[in-house]
């Protein structure tokens, strides 16, 4: 992880409500605003501004949960001047109105994105396996394929899988259509020991540097690994459903697979959980050696 780059990530978290420049921001890393550029890009994904956006929504999104602000205020706080383009932007980066994120938040759930995404034409397909880092329990992991480096909405595709500690478990995310995408995820793992609550962690990983090209009406294997959270990590913006991570899960010999059947109802029963719009959703863990 380059320090540079930490150190302007932290400094836009500390000042994220003020107008701060590219030269205000290059400053803070110790470096030119064009090497800072280049440098901060390569490392995250983003160009600077676009990641200042993330962090101001994901501020956002965390006055709305923990403080009684009002809209207007939180809007301010973080730099806006209109409320009507803070909604805006906020939901196009969370995927609900910041006040249905404030009702969801206060019910202790979350959104979920579009339950019946669109039909790409030619769609194709990218499966392997997601594994977790070593000394985490069970997880509950989402996976999606996005346009950004940025956990946003909204997803071309998306899908939620549990993964066993210890043991990679398979995915496949049908009709992605043709191109680059970033694949990105975002897991909620249980602790070890006799408490597994008190040790929950967040994870992240996937291709979302380089992107993932997809081919039409083709499979694309990719190996998903998970990580612990890292400071210069793009923040996660878009409002998942509960990834509280399941206390078993059962290890079959082989990726069970699912054909998506026609209509909503038939595709969220496929695979006996939350796979929609085709969105193919494997429960089964597999070893590493065998194919999805």
């Amino acid at each position: 992880m380059d320090q540079a780059v930490e150190r302007a990530v932290a400094y836009m978290r500390e000042r994220c409500g003020e107008p701060l420049t590219l030269a205000e921001i290059a400053e803070s890393a110790l470096l030119s605003r064009f090497y800072f550029t280049r440098v901060f890009k390569a490392e995250t994904g983003l160009t600077p501004g676009r990641f200042l956006a993330a962090v101001r929504m994901h501020e956002a999104k965390r006055l709305i949960e923990s403080t009684s602000m009002s809209i207007t205020e939180i809007s301010l706080a973080i730099g806006y001047n209109s409320l009507g383009s803070f909604t805006k932007s906020f939901t196009a980066s969370v995927g609900v109105s910041p006040g249905r994120f404030r009702r969801l938040s206060r019910d202790g759930r979350q959104g979920l994105p579009d339950p019946e995404p669109a039909v790409w034409p030619g769609g194709g397909t990218v499966a392997g396996t997601i594994s977790l880092p070593e000394g985490h329990g069970n997880a509950r992991v989402y996976l999606g394929a996005f346009r950004t480096a940025v956990v946003q909405h909204a997803p071309l595709a998306w899908t939620v899988v549990d993964v066993p500690s210890g043991r990679p478990s398979c995915y496949s995310l049908k009709n992605v259509p043709g191109g680059s995408w970033h694949l990105l995820a975002v897991a909620q793992a249980a602790g070890v020991g006799p408490d597994e609550r008190a040790g929950r962690t967040v994870l992240v990983g996937g291709h979302g540097r380089p992107a993932v090209t997809v081919a039409a009406d083709g499979v694309t294997s990719v190996a998903v690994r998970l990580r612990p959270v890292r400071p210069a990590d793009p923040p996660v913006l878009l409002a998942l459903p509960a990834l509280d991570p399941p206390a078993t899960v059962t290890a079959r010999p082989g990726c069970a697979s699912v054909t998506p059947a026609a209509g909503g109802a038939a595709r969220r029963r496929a695979a006996g959980g939350r796979a929609a719009g085709g969105h193919l959703r494997l429960a089964s863990a597999a070893p590493a050696r065998s194919r999805p």
